[in-house]
């Protein structure tokens, strides 16, 4: 903790950064806090109760346009960093990346190449619970498995949360304003809620970091983010991990296998 607050201290007082995107104690859990000063940054903390990704913060322009920007970032925020940059939504120049452990050391990212030779050599954070989740939906037989997923996202009023604590939802129009033609129905029903997650999970398909944000900010508890990562872990079974900057949905090959359809 300490480590973290004494770098960002220095990246302000020596001018390389504008804005630094971390986390604060909050009222139940840690939030998000942007230090815009030296002194704030006696305020940032670090540990594993900081879950949500920050990555989520970079593609807003109202918030780090033409700002020299830092980052705390955890396991998941460095794998949207990541892919952020494949996609080309951000700038190397404009950020400074810090990779931060749950006891509080600081590793310093200098380029995308270390990101990914870190995560590549780093395993995930555990997640027992949703394993264990994920293993009882896996069990279910299929018309067991709509009517989980028809029980659940019945209870959907279209907040649009998942999307917001998404990083790779950083479309300036998304589908779901689109109202010519209409592709999604604005009101909440369960056919159409499914209509929506479906969508939101075929366009992350290769591109989620598994981070579970999008489940974590839904207000009415709904395990969206179970969706992106069966997705995620299908991708990955019958595609394999691109060693390119092209996504799922936007490449085709005539020998790309179909044994994923059933």
């Amino acid at each position: 903790m300490r480590e973290l607050q004494d770098t960002v201290k220095a990246l302000f007082d020596k001018g390389e950064i504008d804005l630094f995107i971390g986390y604060e104690k909050g009222t139940r859990t840690p939030r998000p806090f942007f230090v815009h000063k030296a002194e704030d940054a006696e305020n940032l903390i670090f540990d594993a109760a900081c879950s949500g990704n920050l990555a989520v913060y970079l593609t807003r322009k109202d918030l780090t346009g033409g700002k020299k920007t830092g980052i705390s970032a955890s396991y998941y925020a460095l794998k949207s960093i990541a892919q952020l940059f494949d996609e080309n939504q951000l700038k190397a120049e404009n950020l400074r990346i810090f990779g931060v452990s749950e006891e509080g050391s600081v590793q310093f990212f200098d380029s995308v190449a270390a990101i990914k030779q870190h995560l590549s050599a780093t395993p995930p954070p555990a997640k027992p619970d949703e394993d264990e989740l994920v293993g009882k939906i896996n069990a279910m037989t299929a018309s067991e498995r709509w009517k989980f997923w028809s029980d659940e996202l019945s209870k959907c009023f279209k907040c649009y949360a998942c999307r917001a604590a998404c990083p790779m939802c950083y479309c300036t129009k998304c589908i779901v304003e689109v109202n010519r033609p209409q592709w999604i129905q604005p009101w909440a029903s369960t056919l159409s809620n499914m209509e929506w997650q479906i969508n939101r999970v075929m366009h992350l398909a290769g591109r989620c970091s598994d981070c579970g944000s999008c489940g974590t900010a839904c207000p009415l508890g709904i395990p969206v983010h179970l969706l992106t990562h069966k997705m995620s872990e299908t991708v990955k079974e019958h595609f394999g991990v691109s060693e390119t900057k092209e996504n799922v949905l936007s490449t085709f090959k005539p020998d790309d296998k179909e044994n994923f359809i059933h």
